[in-house]
């Protein structure tokens, strides 16, 4: 039986009209810079587009001319709704959105699940966000691609690094991690704890991450982990809050969004 993963959070993360959301996506991609190399890996935010959305696109604008040659994404982003110890994985053979399907690759799923951490968990994936947000981007700027999403529970750096690692080197293949900074602090301070959070990336000191400076430091912390192991380079792109962007008449309560980039 076929079973499509449908959007959750259309109509209020991001438009559910087709042709609105090509425009917002049109207007954030064409608004960043695209780069001169492209990126291998990249951290991007899954907030509400109108919170987020131009600092995602930041990173996403350098796909633009690999849009032929990425055939395959490895998406993990946080669990916001479904406790869970490990990795989930969707038994979906797409995940749909208001721009149309996306094909899961199945049999690297099946390979991922023979990882003992790892298990298919459809409740994890029914209404989460993380994952959902970053798909209109990846449609937009890719051209005919299949997807393999995760979820992260409570995992360690060390097993999603195993996952990354499946992948790494695959000229075809990219990463996208998903997670936003700090959470609910005012305008300053907000500040000043994303700059620490995004010299720890840049310094690739994954543990020194915790839920507080990034809700998905479990799949950034993988991350972290291959860079160091391959001796690579993670990039800050873009660093701002929701008072930079929707949020400017209240600065009280704001949530930080990086973007960073291994090339």
């Amino acid at each position: 039986m076929v079973h499509i993963r449908q959007p959750a959070v259309a109509g209020t993360f991001y438009p559910a009209d087709k042709e609105q959301l090509k425009l917002t996506l049109k207007h954030y991609l064409n608004e960043a810079l695209e780069g001169q190399k492209v990126p291998r890996a990249i951290i991007v935010p899954h907030a509400g587009y109108i919170y987020s959305g131009a600092i995602a696109a930041t990173a996403y604008a350098r796909l633009k001319q690999a849009s032929q040659s990425i055939k395959r994404v490895v998406l993990i982003g946080p669990s916001h709704r479904v406790g869970f110890t490990g990795l989930a994985l969707s038994s979906a053979s797409d995940f749909a959105t208001p721009l149309g399907n996306i094909t899961i690759d199945i049999d690297a799923v099946k390979q991922l699940a023979e990882l003992p951490f790892i298990d298919y968990i459809d409740q994890a994936h029914e209404f989460e966000h993380s994952l959902e947000v970053h798909l209109p981007f990846l449609q937009t700027v890719l051209q005919q691609f299949s997807l393999i999403p995760v979820l992260a529970g409570d995992a360690s750096a060390e097993q999603v690094c195993q996952l990354l690692e499946m992948f790494w080197g695959q000229q075809d293949c990219l990463i996208v991690i998903s997670s936003d900074l700090s959470h609910f602090h005012d305008y300053q301070t907000a500040k000043e704890l994303d700059k620490k959070t995004s010299e720890i990336f840049e310094k690739l000191q994954y543990e020194k991450l915790n839920g507080h400076s990034a809700c998905g430091c479990v799949p950034v912390s993988g991350l972290l982990a291959l860079a160091r192991k391959n001796k690579l380079q993670l990039k800050t792109i873009d660093l701002r809050n929701s008072g930079d962007t929707a949020g400017s008449n209240n600065r009280n309560r704001v949530v930080g969004y990086g973007s960073y980039v291994i090339e």
